[in-house]
């Protein structure tokens, strides 16, 4: 077995160590209700199960990181599924610190599944590895990503922790308006989840089918100087097409349904790395998850949050607003140092400007400039309990399309990070 084989193999027992332990900490919340004797003796016991299975996943995960790092040469940030793989493992060390320091058994149960689906949405990309192009070979790069990705984990974190706290503050018994319009955001944010989760049920179920669709793409550009140049080339899709790419021509397909076509073409303005078929895939993604969501709340018939509501009576609004607050207060110099500093020095290097408005570098600011706002609020003005959850959940959507959505839109010289 050579290192690359090894490395593959311990990140899958990590991801199947993380949900055993995601398991053993919903059977310690879930002691309280099923237990005889509910003593919170029993609660903690089983969530430091939950924290050692945790702790040997992290052991196996960073396994994966370093074997891989020595198979490639390079550290094992080049590409999407690299950064994403890295991005769960500081999600877990993020937990382990916050944890050790509040031991709060259900920051676990709501952690765990994040690095699970993190892991999950890596593997829809190529593992294999890659050579590494010329301006990632940089000292600076290994401390940009990093760091950033330390900052972007405690930020994470901070996510669970509030949206734990806002499902658990939040009166889904109310009928007033505002009360209602808190109900819908809560609810938005559950959808999102399982659009993600979609997104995962889709691609894989396709894959283990061995579904397989082949366009021949031709794209006309113009340049500055009125010359037009003509490039053609293949793009596979591993989903059925609901949106074929633009100027693309079907050449071979399996069907899907009894058909192979398209319901409509991509646009042109999608500028992406292979963002006819992100685009695609999104579209699928979304179908699943409200498919998904529609099923559930058929079983429950209710509202999803209004499920979770009444499980959390007896969790303390305030410790998971401490929580919150204490993990992105610590993510925050990290990801100033990683995704600004560090990354402005590294772009000096390799493109000789510190700055030069790409579109991954504007939403970095953006995302530094909302949690600024986030902890200026929070310690100037008061913005504490709901309010204060309400902007570390945004927060955290604004970081998941700085990772993953500016990719699909917008080209940049980060759109080697988003190629599937």
């Amino acid at each position: 077995m050579n290192l690359y084989e090894f490395s593959q193999r311990a990140l899958m027992t990590a991801m199947l160590v993380y949900s055993a332990s995601f398991f053993i900490y919903m059977i310690a919340l879930g002691g309280k209700k099923w237990s005889s004797r509910k003593s919170p003796e029993r609660t903690q016991k089983w969530g430091w199960y939950g924290f050692a299975a945790a702790a040997v996943g992290l052991a196996a995960h960073v396994t994966f990181f370093v074997t891989r790092w020595m198979a490639a040469g390079h550290i094992p940030t080049s590409n999407m599924y690299e950064f994403m793989t890295m991005l769960a493992m500081a999600i877990m060390m993020a937990f382990i610190v916050i944890y050790l320091i509040y031991r709060n058994v259900l920051l676990g149960a709501f952690t765990l599944p994040l690095a699970v689906i993190i892991i999950a949405y890596a593997s829809v990309f190529p593992s294999e590895i890659q050579p590494l192009i010329p301006s990632l070979n940089s000292n600076w790069l290994r401390l940009h990503v990093t760091t950033a990705a330390l900052g972007e984990a405690f930020f994470a974190v901070g996510f669970t922790a509030a949206l734990v706290q806002l499902l658990r503050v939040v009166d889904f018994t109310r009928t007033d308006k505002a009360g209602m319009r808190a109900r819908r955001w809560v609810e938005s944010f559950l959808l999102v989840i399982l659009i993600v989760v979609g997104f995962l049920i889709s691609v894989f179920s396709f894959r283990i089918a061995g579904y397989e669709v082949e366009y021949r793409q031709v794209k006309v550009s113009v340049d500055q100087f009125g010359q037009q140049t003509t490039t053609e080339r293949l793009v596979t899709y591993n989903l059925p097409p609901i949106v074929k790419p633009h100027g693309g021509e079907i050449m071979a397909a399996d069907t899907f349904l009894g058909t192979t076509d398209s319901l409509f073409e991509a646009p042109s303005w999608l500028k992406g790395v292979n963002a006819d078929r992100k685009l695609n895939t999104i579209l699928w993604s979304i179908i699943s998850g409200l498919i998904l969501y529609g099923l559930l709340r058929l079983i429950a018939r209710k509202q999803l949050g209004a499920v979770i509501h009444p499980r959390l009576s007896d969790i303390n609004p305030d410790d998971l607003d401490e929580i919150s607050y204490r993990s992105i207060a610590i993510g925050y110099p990290l990801f100033t140092l990683g995704g600004l500093i560090f990354a402005m020095i590294w772009a000096q290097v390799a493109w000789s400007r510190f700055w030069g408005w790409d579109p991954k570098e504007v939403w970095a600011l953006i995302t530094w400039l909302f949690y600024t706002a986030y902890l200026h609020l929070r310690l100037s003005r008061g913005w504490i309990g709901a309010k204060s959850a309400w902007l570390a959940v945004v927060g955290f959507l604004v970081v998941l399309f700085t990772l993953i959505g500016v990719n699909l839109v917008i080209a940049g010289l980060h759109s080697y990070a988003g190629v599937s």
